[in-house]
């Protein structure tokens, strides 16, 4: 196929990927290791096959090799070919033969099919390596792989982001296909897709619940792993990347990916706009920790045929092995500049072309590390951090990957803030875990680990550059996420159930901290088990209300707002069925934990107190004549030392004052045991405690969302002793 001379050159060859630009495109594309790079404009011949222009692209500069070709518009769909060595024991696979996609590519065309011609390597028919990768493949990857698309970025109907503060900012992970695939109201067209996410019925949803914030799984474009697809399965999360700077095409509405790849890129903008417009944010779950390419005997669609060596990380003294500390066979090497270039490039365009709010950075230990080693100051971790930009986002990370010292919450800078399993793990704890063992008369665990968790976690997160370091709200408290059991499930099953994956259930982890209750899995209500249904309830408001009466930044799990469940599914990420989506059948004990929910949200908006910005330091703040938290033991009296290393004591009041944030004092007690109790209540500032919620109570006994009528008072005196149902929690207000 003839091959010409790409006939100018890019304006900047060091603005990388396609831009319109006077009568054409520039493109350009890293490729350090290459002898020639061919640009390919694609189109469709009559016949239904691929024809193709070829331009030799000038280079290079820096690594960099660009051209300008005229007379090419927004649509046109394009890729590279990449000349040079072919040694994989030394991790160069250069291969003429397969189509690359651009890394920044705004728009794909095509999903990609699993064929052997995306291997750069000869495979089998088993699509197995044939010679341990040492024979290139010569069929031509073309017709089997996406292609990058030429866009406009023009969009007139972008909207101010809210803004909304971290001290009022409260997480909602959802899935954009598992959100609305079964949300009554939302027009079948548009369920499971980005316009559907934004449809009046989901924000309505979304406002009265109270969330601030929409964490979306991943919505980058994705492949699915050649393993699943053999299953007749996908990969649902979305963690396997394909291209960090197109949206997925699949979560569109049909009408927009018949439209095109503009049309795509259009609905996602009018989505984050929509959602702008009603006041909510939009962050993104990201993996830039790796790509769909897998391992070394995965196939070539992008980073690997470009540059093997210059992105993936690499054992040095075997360079055909690539260093695997995500668990997924590859792992960008954050030590080189063109992936920190790309990483950051691709943040600034969702950030500031999309509109998003903010990113949650998937296995981000990766990121921070210097070859084997992570370091907090890793040049990437403090160009994001400084970036004005990217500052002004919420930027969240996953604190851990799978490598050596791989777990490293609460040591990221600010102003990051993290996942916090440790939280997650206490809560779990005492709720469930320590619940399950006393009912087989197994004493838990002690109060310490909870009580440092609701606090704020300083521990973790009060170290840092930052005098004080990060403050609680760096901490992103949960119990649950896209990955583990449901709210739902967690009180429903001791053992996963992710047979439906097809791994013989061997996926997933056992270490759950869940509690069935006694009986294992779901159960009717004419069922002779239905005893442990309000048990299981009262778990999961027990659960609840712990997560928002707690210092830090909650998030919720899509779904567990009515109880949610996948049938003890914990690991479901391949399940693009009914198994993941969020059944909204409105049964009137899934209404009453909706309304719990959002009436603990509403205390938890208007009442700073429970929402502190500080640590505290268990002395009085100034000008306050009460510590600012101190903890109570079921007479009333301060907890003894003693008391906290006594797995027996499961009685725990927490008081803490409002006076710094201009608010009444808060009373927070749980009661851990399996035996209602008398509490007396602590004397505080001697002022009356106006109990305003119970987890006993099915639903709010008052409530803004439920009830216009006045809220009845239920006022208790310092010292008056109250008693609690078994395993419950309750939250005292005193006036400002």
């Amino acid at each position: 196929m003839p091959v010409e001379r790409a006939p100018g050159r890019a304006r900047s060859p060091h603005r990388l990927g396609a831009h319109l630009v006077g009568d054409g495109v520039d493109f350009a594309v890293h490729a350090s290791r290459a002898e020639q790079v061919v640009l390919c404009l694609l189109d469709d011949a009559p016949d239904g096959t691929l024809t193709e222009r070829r331009y030799l692209l000038r280079g290079p500069v820096a690594g960099v090799w660009h051209g300008h070709v005229p007379r090419v518009r927004a649509g046109q769909r394009y890729g590279f070919r990449v000349h040079g060595l072919w040694d994989p024991a030394s991790g160069l696979v250069h291969n003429p033969a397969k189509l690359l996609l651009d890394p920044y590519a705004r728009a794909l065309s095509g999903a990609g099919d699993l064929h052997p011609a995306i291997y750069a390597h000869a495979v089998d028919d088993a699509l197995a390596p044939v010679d341990a990768r040492a024979t290139p493949s010569d069929l031509d990857s073309a017709p089997y792989v996406a292609h990058g698309v030429v866009v406009d970025d023009g969009f007139d109907g972008a909207v101010p982001p809210p803004r909304v503060p971290w001290s009022k900012t409260v997480l909602y992970e959802a899935h954009v296909r598992g959100l609305t695939m079964r949300l009554p109201g939302v027009p079948a067209e548009l369920r499971g897709t980005y316009a559907g996410l934004a449809h009046p019925v989901t924000i309505a949803h979304l406002k009265r619940l109270g969330v601030t914030t929409v964490e979306l799984l991943p919505i980058h474009a994705k492949l699915a792993e050649p393993f699943l697809t053999a299953k007749a399965l996908t990969n649902y999360w979305g963690y396997n990347t394909l291209g960090f700077f197109a949206p997925e095409p699949t979560y569109a509405t049909r009408a927009a990916q018949d439209a095109g790849p503009h049309a795509v890129l259009a609905e996602v903008k009018g989505m984050v706009a929509l959602l702008h417009s009603a006041g909510l944010e939009v962050v993104l779950d990201v993996v830039y920790n790796h790509t769909c390419e897998g391992g070394a005997d995965g196939p070539t669609l992008s980073l690997r045929g470009l540059d093997n060596t210059g992105y993936y990380l690499h054992d040095g003294a075997h360079p055909a092995n690539l260093v695997d500390v995500t668990g997924t066979g590859n792992s960008l090497d954050f030590r080189r500049t063109r992936v920190v270039q790309l990483t950051l490039d691709s943040l600034r365009y969702w950030a500031t072309e999309i509109g998003i709010d903010g990113f949650r950075f998937d296995l981000a230990v990766t990121m921070g590390r210097n070859g084997a080693e992570f370091t907090p100051y890793h040049p990437f971790l403090v160009a994001m951090a400084t970036d004005p930009v990217l500052a002004e986002t919420k930027l969240i990370t996953e604190p851990w990957d799978l490598g050596p010292g791989g777990w490293r919450t609460g040591q990221f800078p600010a102003p990051m803030a993290d996942w916090n399993d440790r939280f997650r793990g206490a809560v779990r704890n005492f709720w469930l875990a320590d619940a399950g063992a006393q009912s087989k008369g197994f004493p838990g665990r002690d109060l310490r680990e909870l009580a440092t968790r609701m606090s704020g976690s300083a521990d973790l997160f009060g170290l840092g550059e930052v005098p004080g370091g990060r403050g609680p709200l760096a901490s992103v408290n949960f119990v649950t996420a896209h990955d583990g059991f449901t709210l739902a499930d967690l009180v429903a099953y001791d053992h996963k159930h992710n047979e439906a994956n097809l791994e013989g259930n061997r996926d997933g982890s056992d270490d759950n901290r869940s509690w069935n209750h006694g009986v294992e899995g779901e159960v009717l209500r004419d069922s002779p088990f239905a005893v442990v249904l309000p048990l299981r309830r009262r778990s999961m408001r027990n659960i609840l209300g712990t997560l928002l009466f707690s210092a830090g930044t909650p998030m919720l799990t899509a779904g567990d707002e009515i109880g949610r469940t996948q049938h003890g599914n914990n690991n479901a990420y391949c399940q693009d069925n009914v198994i993941s989506w969020i059944d909204w059948r409105m049964m009137p004990w899934r209404q009453d934990l909706l309304d719990t929910v959002s009436y603990l949200l509403m205390l938890r908006r208007e009442h700073p107190v429970l929402r502190p910005a500080r640590f505290s330091s268990g002395r009085p703040a100034a000008g306050d004549d009460v510590p600012d938290l101190a903890w109570f033991d079921l007479r009333g009296e301060p907890m003894a030392a003693h008391q906290w290393h006594d797995p027996h004591h499961r009685v725990l009041q927490m008081l803490r004052s409002g006076r710094p944030a201009g608010d009444g004092d808060a009373l927070v007690i749980l009661n851990g045991s399996l035996d209602q109790c008398e509490v007396a209540l602590p004397t505080g500032r001697g002022r009356d405690y106006e109990l305003v919620w119970d987890s006993a109570w099915e639903r709010p006994q008052f409530s803004r969302a439920s009830s216009e009528s006045e809220p009845m008072s239920m006022l208790a005196s310092p010292g008056e002793s109250v008693e609690l149902e078994a395993l419950s929690m309750r939250l005292y207000l005193t006036r400002p």
